[in-house]
């Protein structure tokens, strides 16, 4: 009895271990994909703004 008990809290143990390593590396690789895709925005968005374009269509309301 003593050592299903010790077995079952061992294989509860490794289970929470390899759901934690998972649940960890899911959660960086999605922390790293926003970063790189909020830089990447940030880098799109400046070019536009210095991109020096001056041929704007402008809507003449009067």
């Amino acid at each position: 009895m003593f050592w299903k008990i010790v077995g079952g809290l061992i294989v509860a143990w490794v289970a929470f271990m390899v759901l934690g390593a998972v649940i960890g590396f899911v959660f960086k690789a999605v922390l790293w994909i926003a970063i790189i895709g909020g830089i990447a925005f940030l880098g799109a968005a400046g070019y536009k703004a210095i991109s020096g374009k001056k041929d704007y269509k402008r809507i003449n309301r009067y």
